[in-house]
């Protein structure tokens, strides 16, 4: 058992508003799946329809719908460790921007490996794959608070999202189906080009602020 339940790093700058916002939408959403059995099969993203150009709305649609309560949670906790300090870094719109691409690339990637497939996907891993690519080249040296059989440990960034991303390939090699690999892979590829950019908005990453030039020859 491996999963984390929080980081040491130290939050500031935009409130994360989208962020949180996403959890509660991705809940919202879930309890109205419940009560429409047969909601998340109509608006999951199937690959081969896509390709064909049909219910395209769906590459939106299926990153904020889940397959089961483990599929809601497990989601949400890792959105609720990484997500709040890229946007307190990059600003609100910034994040939503890249959550937004972050999902669509990772869903791009899981399409071109399965370009005749007819199963439906559907969940928010590939945009918070981004994210975690994003926070490992922002943040690697941040400690994650990982719960590991019983003890609560903290590692390394660079380390817990590494075994995470070896996780990834190894699932993908494995027999294990049902899980979106490439989607993961992809969506964690790009956020690691997009953090690479976000490490500008980093404290003491800005550049210092042109200095304006008064009439007298002074500066203010």
């Amino acid at each position: 058992m491996f999963f984390p339940v929080g980081d040491t790093q130290v939050k500031g700058g935009y409130t994360p508003y989208f962020s949180y916002s996403f959890i509660v939408l991705n809940v919202l959403i879930f309890l109205w799946q419940i009560s429409h059995p047969y909601l998340h099969i109509e608006h999951a993203l199937v690959p081969m329809e896509i390709l064909q150009g049909e219910d395209t709305y769906t590459l939106i649609s299926s990153m904020f719908m889940h397959g089961s309560w483990m599929h809601l949670l497990g989601n949400m906790l890792f959105l609720w460790v990484f997500a709040d300090n890229i946007e307190a870094t990059v600003g609100n719109f910034n994040f939503l921007a890249f959550y937004l691409l972050g999902g669509l690339a990772a869903t791009g990637a899981h399409i071109l490996f399965n370009t005749g497939s007819a199963v439906p996907s559907l969940g928010a891993s590939g945009a918070i794959a981004a994210v975690l690519g994003a926070y490992l080249v922002m943040f690697p040296k941040s400690r994650i608070k990982t719960f590991i059989f019983y003890f609560i440990v903290g590692i390394p960034a660079f380390v817990f999202l590494g075994i995470w991303f070896f996780m990834q390939f190894s699932g993908l090699m494995g027999a294990e189906s049902g899980v979106a690999w490439w989607a993961h892979i992809g969506g964690f590829v790009f956020g690691l080009i997009a953090g690479y950019f976000g490490r500008s908005s980093l404290p003491g990453r800005r550049p210092p602020r042109r200095a304006a030039r008064s009439r007298s020859g002074d500066y203010v």
